[in-house]
Protein backbone atom coordinates (compact mmCIF):
# COMPACT_ATOMS: atom_id res chain seq x y z
CA UNK A 1 0.00 0.00 0.00
CA UNK A 2 2.73 2.78 0.94
CA UNK A 3 4.18 1.67 -2.30
CA UNK A 4 0.99 2.33 -4.10
CA UNK A 5 0.50 5.60 -2.29
CA UNK A 6 4.01 6.56 -3.55
CA UNK A 7 2.74 5.87 -6.94
CA UNK A 8 3.97 2.50 -8.25
CA UNK A 9 0.77 1.32 -10.33
CA UNK A 10 2.67 -1.67 -11.22
CA UNK A 11 5.40 -4.87 -10.40
CA UNK A 12 6.18 -7.51 -12.57
CA UNK A 13 8.02 -10.12 -10.66
CA UNK A 14 9.07 -9.25 -6.71
CA UNK A 15 11.51 -10.98 -4.78
CA UNK A 16 11.19 -11.38 -1.06
CA UNK A 17 13.25 -12.56 1.73
CA UNK A 18 11.24 -14.80 4.04
CA UNK A 19 9.74 -12.11 6.16
CA UNK A 20 6.12 -13.97 6.69
CA UNK A 21 3.22 -12.60 5.00
CA UNK A 22 5.37 -10.17 2.70
CA UNK A 23 3.96 -12.26 -0.36
CA UNK A 24 0.53 -12.23 0.70
CA UNK A 25 0.97 -8.10 0.97
CA UNK A 26 1.90 -7.87 -2.53
CA UNK A 27 -0.53 -10.00 -4.07
CA UNK A 28 -3.23 -7.78 -2.10
CA UNK A 29 -1.79 -4.43 -3.21
CA UNK A 30 -0.71 -5.75 -6.71
CA UNK A 31 -2.72 -9.07 -7.62
CA UNK A 32 -0.81 -9.50 -11.36
CA UNK A 33 2.52 -9.23 -9.74
CA UNK A 34 4.57 -12.61 -9.54
CA UNK A 35 6.18 -13.23 -6.13
CA UNK A 36 9.67 -14.92 -6.67
CA UNK A 37 11.27 -16.32 -3.01
CA UNK A 38 14.29 -15.02 -2.84
CA UNK A 39 16.99 -18.01 -3.50
CA UNK A 40 19.50 -16.69 -1.65
CA UNK A 41 17.35 -16.77 1.40
CA UNK A 42 16.59 -20.08 0.86
CA UNK A 43 19.87 -21.76 0.69
CA UNK A 44 20.84 -20.05 4.01
CA UNK A 45 17.78 -20.96 5.85
CA UNK A 46 18.34 -24.30 5.22
CA UNK A 47 22.29 -24.66 5.98
CA UNK A 48 20.83 -23.26 9.20
CA UNK A 49 20.26 -27.44 9.85
CA UNK A 50 23.05 -28.54 8.09
CA UNK A 51 26.69 -29.34 9.59
CA UNK A 52 29.61 -28.07 8.52
CA UNK A 53 30.62 -31.60 6.50
CA UNK A 54 27.28 -31.57 4.61
CA UNK A 55 27.33 -28.12 3.49
CA UNK A 56 29.06 -28.20 0.12
CA UNK A 57 27.00 -31.39 -1.06
CA UNK A 58 23.41 -29.78 0.56
CA UNK A 59 24.38 -26.57 -1.21
CA UNK A 60 25.55 -28.70 -4.65
CA UNK A 61 21.78 -30.51 -4.27
CA UNK A 62 19.77 -27.41 -3.36
CA UNK A 63 20.95 -25.49 -6.70
CA UNK A 64 19.99 -28.63 -8.71
CA UNK A 65 16.99 -27.31 -8.29
CA UNK A 66 16.84 -23.90 -8.58
CA UNK A 67 19.27 -24.17 -11.69
CA UNK A 68 16.97 -26.16 -13.22
CA UNK A 69 15.49 -26.10 -16.46
CA UNK A 70 11.60 -26.39 -15.94
CA UNK A 71 9.34 -26.85 -13.11
CA UNK A 72 9.01 -30.35 -13.72
CA UNK A 73 13.06 -30.81 -13.36
CA UNK A 74 12.99 -28.62 -10.34
CA UNK A 75 10.31 -31.15 -9.15
CA UNK A 76 12.54 -33.65 -9.67
CA UNK A 77 15.77 -32.27 -8.11
CA UNK A 78 13.60 -31.89 -4.98
CA UNK A 79 12.64 -35.56 -4.90
CA UNK A 80 15.74 -37.05 -5.60
CA UNK A 81 17.05 -34.08 -2.76
CA UNK A 82 14.57 -35.15 0.03
CA UNK A 83 15.55 -38.89 -1.30
CA UNK A 84 19.15 -37.98 -0.70
CA UNK A 85 18.73 -35.79 2.49
CA UNK A 86 15.13 -35.94 4.05
CA UNK A 87 16.79 -38.80 6.75
CA UNK A 88 19.56 -36.25 8.04
CA UNK A 89 17.78 -32.99 7.62
CA UNK A 90 14.01 -33.36 6.63
CA UNK A 91 12.75 -29.51 7.86
CA UNK A 92 14.46 -28.88 4.22
CA UNK A 93 12.40 -30.56 1.97
CA UNK A 94 9.24 -29.33 4.13
CA UNK A 95 10.40 -25.55 3.71
CA UNK A 96 11.05 -26.11 0.30
CA UNK A 97 7.51 -27.58 -0.22
CA UNK A 98 5.41 -25.21 2.19
CA UNK A 99 6.73 -21.96 -0.26
CA UNK A 100 7.14 -24.01 -3.38
CA UNK A 101 4.72 -21.88 -5.35
CA UNK A 102 6.43 -18.93 -4.68
CA UNK A 103 9.45 -20.65 -5.42
CA UNK A 104 8.69 -22.19 -9.04
CA UNK A 105 7.51 -18.37 -10.02
CA UNK A 106 10.93 -17.84 -11.60
CA UNK A 107 10.11 -21.07 -14.17
CA UNK A 108 7.52 -19.03 -15.95
CA UNK A 109 10.34 -16.74 -17.52
CA UNK A 110 12.53 -17.22 -20.13
CA UNK A 111 16.10 -17.95 -18.57
CA UNK A 112 17.21 -14.19 -19.20
CA UNK A 113 14.96 -13.04 -17.02
CA UNK A 114 15.44 -16.20 -14.55
CA UNK A 115 18.59 -15.47 -13.64
CA UNK A 116 18.25 -11.80 -13.09
CA UNK A 117 15.07 -13.19 -10.61
CA UNK A 118 17.33 -15.64 -8.39
CA UNK A 119 20.48 -13.95 -8.68
CA UNK A 120 19.88 -10.40 -8.28
CA UNK A 121 19.50 -8.85 -4.41
CA UNK A 122 20.09 -5.47 -4.18
CA UNK A 123 19.27 -5.00 -0.36
CA UNK A 124 21.33 -8.08 0.43
CA UNK A 125 24.14 -6.25 -1.51
CA UNK A 126 23.44 -3.11 0.89
CA UNK A 127 22.94 -4.78 3.91
CA UNK A 128 26.44 -6.82 3.13
CA UNK A 129 28.16 -3.66 2.54
CA UNK A 130 26.97 -1.89 5.85
CA UNK A 131 28.22 -4.91 7.77
CA UNK A 132 31.47 -4.77 6.39
CA UNK A 133 31.85 -1.40 7.43
CA UNK A 134 30.64 -1.66 10.84
CA UNK A 135 31.98 -5.09 11.74
CA UNK A 136 35.07 -3.64 13.52
CA UNK A 137 33.31 -0.43 15.38
CA UNK A 138 31.22 -1.84 18.15
CA UNK A 139 30.58 1.96 19.40
CA UNK A 140 29.72 5.07 18.59
CA UNK A 141 29.45 8.62 20.34
CA UNK A 142 25.92 8.85 19.55
CA UNK A 143 23.28 8.11 16.71
CA UNK A 144 24.81 10.89 14.32
CA UNK A 145 28.07 9.26 14.06
CA UNK A 146 26.79 5.65 13.52
CA UNK A 147 24.75 7.50 10.52
CA UNK A 148 27.75 8.83 9.31
CA UNK A 149 29.34 5.77 8.88
CA UNK A 150 26.72 4.02 7.32
CA UNK A 151 26.04 7.02 5.10
CA UNK A 152 29.87 6.53 3.76
CA UNK A 153 29.88 3.05 3.56
CA UNK A 154 27.23 2.94 1.22
CA UNK A 155 28.70 6.33 -0.42
CA UNK A 156 31.97 4.00 -1.39
CA UNK A 157 29.76 1.28 -2.15
CA UNK A 158 27.67 3.13 -4.61
CA UNK A 159 31.00 3.86 -6.57
CA UNK A 160 30.98 0.29 -7.65
CA UNK A 161 27.36 -0.37 -8.09
CA UNK A 162 27.93 1.41 -12.23
CA UNK A 163 28.25 -2.28 -13.32
CA UNK A 164 24.50 -3.56 -15.47
CA UNK A 165 22.98 -6.25 -14.29
CA UNK A 166 24.42 -9.18 -16.77
CA UNK A 167 22.11 -9.98 -19.09
CA UNK A 168 19.79 -7.26 -17.61
CA UNK A 169 18.99 -6.40 -21.82
CA UNK A 170 18.19 -9.57 -23.13
CA UNK A 171 15.89 -9.84 -20.05
CA UNK A 172 14.42 -6.19 -20.65
CA UNK A 173 13.33 -7.36 -24.09
CA UNK A 174 11.69 -10.34 -22.54
CA UNK A 175 9.66 -8.29 -20.07
CA UNK A 176 8.57 -6.15 -23.23
CA UNK A 177 7.22 -9.24 -24.38
CA UNK A 178 5.79 -10.77 -21.54
CA UNK A 179 4.29 -7.52 -20.32
CA UNK A 180 3.23 -6.44 -23.20
CA UNK A 181 0.79 -3.17 -22.48
CA UNK A 182 2.23 -2.83 -18.93
CA UNK A 183 5.88 -1.95 -19.61
CA UNK A 184 6.71 1.47 -19.44
CA UNK A 185 7.22 3.74 -21.81
CA UNK A 186 10.98 4.38 -22.74
CA UNK A 187 12.40 8.11 -21.23
CA UNK A 188 15.32 8.58 -22.81
CA UNK A 189 17.18 7.36 -19.91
Amino acid sequence: TDLKNRGVNDLFVVCVDGLSGFGEAIRAAFPQTKVQRCVVHLVRAALKYVTEKDRRPVTDDLRKIYQAASTAEAEQALDEFEQTWGGKYPTIGRQWRLHWNDIIAMFEFPPAIRKAIYTTNAIESVNSVIRKFTRNRKQYPNAESALKLVYLAIHEASKKWTMPIVGWKAALNHFAVMFEGRMPKATGQ
